[in-house]
């Protein structure tokens, strides 16, 4: 059944967290907005344990860092932990102003063009993000940050100065790469093509003016108060608790990957890339195979291989139909859907264990359509809370997305019997 009308409610989105904060301090395309999670923590108080087990750009957890609210938040992707940290610490004022000296060194190297070529990242097709020129100064800038960070002297702050480089680093490069944000994921700005060809004084003042605006935009922001910096654990959604305690959560809030192709890893490689989280395509399709719904590189040819542990059964009415459609149209795209919640049948069964007695889940999803078939995400979600005995399941909509018509976002809610 479609939901009633909704209007598109950018405020609920990553557009509602750009005049934020840290919020916005790095773009992921799907990332949901501050207002939801603050209106999902309505019931949560200074007491209470907040978990997000799917951190992405650690949304829910800063949000309860800048409320006193105790959060921890968990995901596969090291980057992301990376991210969160950065975003969540509470930095002192002597920090900011070694930030703003210390770019001041930096971008004199981006400046420099008699200076050594330096290291740049192995990313296949690197020239259709960036020209030679402007190649040529990121690296400039990312090896002064590095050298600047193992000095016999350290940075003031320890990690905290290091980290907001690396942070203004990451805005700097994507600024200049070639690429637009128009549609529902990252694309690149002129198709298939290089990067057009750029002087290379011009080139250097532009990557450097995107630097000079980064290092204000992150030294302003990072000022901001935080009453109770997050907890980010390396950790498989699959089996929570690794790493852990049982009965521990009052609420959890979260925005898990969605059944819609739709790979993490092609958003954050170019800042993987360049910060040293991955060192080739291998390693980047290996680490979205790890995650729930990963599609990149060799992941897409795992799933084609995929079969289910167990009987697979998903307890959801129509299921087995469902997937038989998609199946009749592409096989691979029905066992990708069929593992999609294969694997969260062991996440929800995992997520059980962690929450306290009363406590409540808040899950943040979307619908999805391949081919013909709309496959209805928040009914299978609230259908794999029933069958984990989790009570007072509802499924409310919250706005229609930007793609195809029948997309819908939902928060699907639940809570664990006393």
């Amino acid at each position: 059944m479609e939901p009633p009308a909704l209007r598109r409610s950018d405020h609920l989105t990553f557009k509602g967290n750009l005049r934020e904060t840290r919020h916005g301090w790095l773009r992921l395309t799907p990332a949901y907005s501050v207002h939801l999670v603050g209106e999902l923590l309505a019931e949560a108080s200074r007491e209470s344990q907040v978990l997000d087990p799917f951190c992405g750009t650690g949304t829910t957890a800063l949000v309860c860092a800048e409320r006193g609210i105790r959060a921890e938040t968990t995901d596969i992707n090291p980057f992301l932990l990376w991210l969160c940290e950065a975003k969540g610490r509470s930095y002192r004022e002597t920090e900011l102003t070694a930030l703003r000296s210390t770019a001041r060194t930096v971008v004199s190297a981006i400046r420099d063009r008699s200076a050594t070529a330096a290291w740049t990242p192995p990313i296949h097709r690197i020239e259709r993000w960036w020209d030679d020129a402007t190649l040529a100064a990121l690296g400039r800038g990312l090896a002064t940050i590095r050298a600047l960070s193992a000095a016999a002297e350290p940075i003031e702050g320890g990690r905290a100065v290091p980290d907001l480089l690396l942070v203004a680093f990451c805005r700097t490069l994507i600024e200049r790469a070639q690429v637009s944000f128009g549609h529902q994921s990252m694309s690149f700005a002129r198709g298939r093509g290089a990067a057009p060809v750029v002087e290379p004084v011009a080139a250097a003042e532009a990557v450097a003016v995107a630097w000079d605006g980064a290092v204000e935009s992150v030294a302003r922001s990072a000022s901001t108060p935080i009453s109770t910096p997050p907890q980010a654990v390396l950790c498989d959604a699959r089996n929570l608790r690794e790493q852990l305690p049982a009965d521990r959560y009052d609420v959890v809030i979260t925005s898990p990957p969605y059944p819609n192709r739709m790979s993490y890893i092609r958003e954050l490689r170019p800042y993987m890339y360049w910060l040293g989280y991955l060192c080739d395509g291998r390693s980047a399709g290996e680490l979205d195979w790890q995650a729930i719904g990963g599609t990149w590189g060799c992941a897409t040819s795992n799933v084609g291989k995929w079969s289910p542990e167990g009987s697979g059964a998903i307890p959801h009415a129509g299921f087995d139909e469902l997937v038989a459609r998609i199946a009749e149209r592409s096989p691979l795209l029905s066992r990708y859907v069929h593992k999609y919640f294969h694997d969260m049948v062991r996440h929800v069964a995992s997520l059980r264990a962690v929450l306290k007695p009363g406590g409540v889940a808040h899950y943040i999803v979307g619908n999805s359509k391949f081919y013909d078939v709309l496959v209805p995400v928040e009914r299978v979600f609230a259908s794999l809370f029933e069958a984990e005995g989790l009570e007072h399941v509802e499924v409310r909509a919250i706005r229609k997305r930007t793609s195809k018509r029948e997309l819908y976002e939902y928060v699907v809610s639940a809570r664990k019997p006393f």
